[in-house]
């Protein structure tokens, strides 16, 4: 798919739904193209991107989602990084055959003002779009005194996004939208299909203490959910899992979530449990296998 038809398809979605196609790369011979299986580099953050992009690519994976590395700010994309420098990641990427679907780009200076929110917002929209990616996860945020400028940037770069031919998602990360009744909430206030949801539900059970189950949290959610940040959970407050050894019923998750209008999309893992970098291969292999095996399972 082109940027072009990824747009054309978002407007034209429901917007209830404003889900994304994917268009397998001409390696992926295997698996359900409506949920393609990527992975963060959030595992490899204390190795070098290229290490990371040798490792997820030796692991089976087509699909890359930009997250953490070993840098000066230890993320791979932020406010702060030159066009030029997205642009050979983008590359680079590419050179180990994987495709850049979703980028986490940390804060945006929302605690400064409106202003400054709406610029830092459009650099990091300018940022994945210079990596060809697709979707930039915002991680939301806990402090009430900047909830209004968050999500005013929020909306006033949504037709922003739009003429990038982008998707902005809230994920699950605690404070003001760590729930999916929350999160809704926050999605309905912008009101606008270029801004959706990447399920979190490792997430869900870590702010709640492991209280909340996601597999009932993700009925909340029917209709705004375009992705997934498959994430495991193990108690006490332990998000270095490698999916399927945690206390996640992925099954039961992936099932909600069908059932309420998430028919294709990512589902990209982001951690996986702590180790060198033949552990990470083995776990990335392991946890890409088992998510393809719970998608088989959703009827």
């Amino acid at each position: 798919m082109n940027r072009r038809q990824f747009l054309k398809q978002s407007l034209n979605a429901a917007a209830g739904a404003a889900l994304l196609h994917f268009r397998p790369l001409a390696a992926e011979t295997s698996g359900d193209i409506r949920y393609p299986i990527g992975i963060f580099t959030r595992p490899w953050a204390n190795f070098e991107l290229e290490t990371a992009f040798s490792s997820i690519a030796e692991a089976g994976f087509q699909y890359v989602g930009l997250m953490t590395t070993r840098s000066r700010e230890g993320l791979v994309i932020s406010i702060r990084t030159p066009k030029k420098k997205a642009q050979r990641i983008s590359r680079l990427a590419q050179d180990h055959g994987l495709k850049v679907v979703a980028i986490y780009g940390g804060d945006f200076n929302a605690e400064i003002s409106r202003r400054a929110a709406v610029d830092g917002l459009k650099k990091l929209l300018d940022n994945v779009a210079a990596c060809n990616g697709y979707t930039l996860i915002l991680g939301g945020t806990g402090d009430a005194q900047i909830l209004d400028n968050y999500y005013a940037a929020v909306s006033d770069c949504c037709d922003h996004a739009v003429a990038l031919e982008l998707k902005m998602v809230l994920k699950p990360h605690g404070g003001l939208n760590a729930t999916g009744t929350q999160c809704r909430e926050l999605i309905q206030r912008i009101n606008h299909p270029a801004f959706r949801l990447w399920y979190d539900p490792g997430n869900i059970y870590y702010y709640s203490d492991g209280a909340l189950d996601p597999v009932q949290d993700a009925q909340h959610v029917n209709g705004i959910v375009t992705g997934i940040c498959v994430k495991d959970y193990l108690h006490p407050k332990e998000v270095m899992v490698t999916p399927g050894e945690g206390l996640v019923n992925f099954p039961g998750v992936l099932q909600s979530l069908h059932e309420g209008g998430f028919d294709q999309g990512p589902l990209v893992i982001e951690c996986l449990q702590d180790g060198d970098l033949p552990h990470l291969v083995t776990a990335a292999r392991k946890a890409r296998i088992a998510v393809s095996e719970w998608v088989k399972s959703i009827s």
